[in-house]
């Protein structure tokens, strides 16, 4: 089970603008010392190219499941047909704006057993950087005919030049601006909604802060004198704080296990903000999520993206816990946690009285309609009313406890009464399924998962397999046995 990486149609398009690079990656392997200089030779055997700045923010949040417009400025060269190609493989609808004047800033790194011997870089000196194109504010304004959650990636390449008019109409628009800055000139930035620079880049600006207190008050000071919405310092090892203009500042650790490389973590930190306020999630939790995703994209070589996958695993999301086997309260809880993540829930009932093959087909088959399978298994007095005073074979904490060890199944809950439409009702979820040959108006709970928009679906019974055959051949098996 899995956080869907499918943009939900609820969820607001995210847009990143800001300067768009190519990152190369040159790997081979070294062990000799070059007799023309003390510097090591690296013998190449591969190169790879990934999207580099507001690229990767956009890659990142399309790898989570966001829906991402990217607006950059690139060379006519084939850097940039290399760029732009790379941008549509991740699913990203490129906006990239050719010029002349400039060529398309590449990165080159050059790496031997896993490590970075040397960059170059291959780009415009900042005396020479040429005004944004004019198309920019034009190729923004068009995208903001939709709601939008907008970050603004400056890496001081050009592309941003003129940011404050760029935050300014996205505001007036009424959409999300997020900026991750460059520089010491924050003002540039008035009026965001929120600034996420590490805390080098905050220090640069407001002074060097001795603890938490003196970051909190500094960026108090910033937002009232920018008219920002907040501020989220990021704080390598020691996490980071988020900073409202109104309202108790928010310290996380770091969730970082191993620090291999920090390359476009800062990237992967506002893609993961985009990405959850876009599915409506409140800043403080999308801060959470993102403090997450960054301690993976540390962990990771280069500018590599995270998934909503791994998000989930990291925070203890994922399935095979040992809450799976859930009362009505923790429930309750766990469906409305899932809904704020917007997953997909996808329930099914049944005795599961002896577990075979066909049970695992059909429950595996139930689960690939959505990203949280609940089981709701008949109590023991439930299925002795259902099957006659010989069932249930086995008791209800066995075949609950037999059930959460599958794959596929997320959460186990019992009911007591004969058909389970009464918890139905309670949940509510996406689908509900059925197997064998049931009409959906049969169907226990189907009324009200449909009134409620959700689907109801009957998936095919896998003929041969049934609790009732095995106990009947057990019992042949026995009497010629005896």
């Amino acid at each position: 089970m899995k956080l869907s990486t499918q943009a939900r149609s609820d969820m607001r398009p995210v847009v990143i603008v800001g300067d768009v690079m190519l990152d190369r990656y040159w790997r081979g392997q070294t062990g000799r010392i070059s007799p023309e200089a003390p510097v090591p030779i690296v013998r190449v055997t591969g190169c790879d190219e990934r999207v580099g700045g507001a690229a990767n923010v956009a890659a990142n949040a399309a790898a989570l499941g966001a829906e991402v417009t990217l607006i950059g400025v690139a060379g006519a060269d084939a850097d940039a047909d290399r760029l732009e190609a790379l941008c549509r493989e991740h699913g990203l609808h490129p906006c990239l704006l050719r010029d002349p004047r400039t060529p398309t800033t590449v990165k080159l790194r050059v790496m031997a057993q896993h490590q970075q011997l040397l960059r170059l870089d291959f780009e415009a000196a900042p005396e020479d950087l040429p005004a944004a194109p004019p198309a920019l504010p034009n190729a923004l304004a068009t995208v903001l005919e939709r709601p939008s959650v907008v970050v603004f990636s400056d890496y001081a390449k050009g592309a941003l030049q003129d940011v404050q008019a760029l935050i300014s109409s996205t505001r007036a628009a009424g959409h999300f601006a997020i900026v991750d800055p460059k520089g010491r000139d924050f003002s540039r930035y008035t009026g965001a909604d929120l600034i996420t620079p590490n805390l080098a880049e905050f220090e640069a600006v407001v002074g060097r802060c001795a603890d938490d207190q003196d970051i909190v008050r500094r960026a108090r000071e910033l937002c009232a004198g920018l008219q920002l919405g907040a501020v989220l310092v990021t704080r390598g090892e020691y996490g980071m704080s988020l900073i409202p203009a109104a309202g108790e500042p928010l310290h996380l650790e770091t969730r970082a296990k191993a620090v291999f490389d920090v390359t476009g973590a800062g990237d992967t930190v506002c893609a993961a903000l985009a990405w959850s306020l876009a599915r409506g999630e409140a800043l403080e939790r999308a801060v959470e999520l993102a403090n997450t995703a960054a301690g993976l994209a540390v962990a990771k070589l280069g500018t590599a993206v995270v998934s909503a996958h791994e998000i989930e695993e990291s925070m203890g999301l994922h399935a095979h816990q040992e809450s799976a086997i859930l009362e009505k309260q923790t429930l309750h809880h766990a469906i409305c946690e899932a809904r704020r993540m917007g997953l997909r829930i996808v329930m099914t009932n049944g005795c599961f009285d002896i577990l075979h093959v066909g049970h695992v087909r059909y429950l595996e088959e139930a689960a690939a309609l959505g990203d949280r399978l609940l089981v709701a298994v008949n109590s023991d007095a439930s299925v002795k009313r259902l099957k006659g005073a010989s069932r249930p074979v086995n008791s209800l904490q066995d075949r609950m406890e037999v059930l959460r060890r599958l794959a596929a199944v997320d959460w186990v809950v019992s009911f007591d009464t004969d058909t389970p439409r009464a918890l139905i009702a309670e949940v509510l979820p996406d689908v509900l399924v059925k197997g064998g040959d049931y009409r959906v108006e049969d169907i226990a709970g189907a009324e009200e998962v449909l009134a409620a928009g959700g689907r109801v679906l009957t998936l095919a019974f896998h003929e041969g397999h049934s609790t009732t055959s095995l106990i009947e051949r057990g019992s042949k098996v026995g009497e010629r046995n005896t």
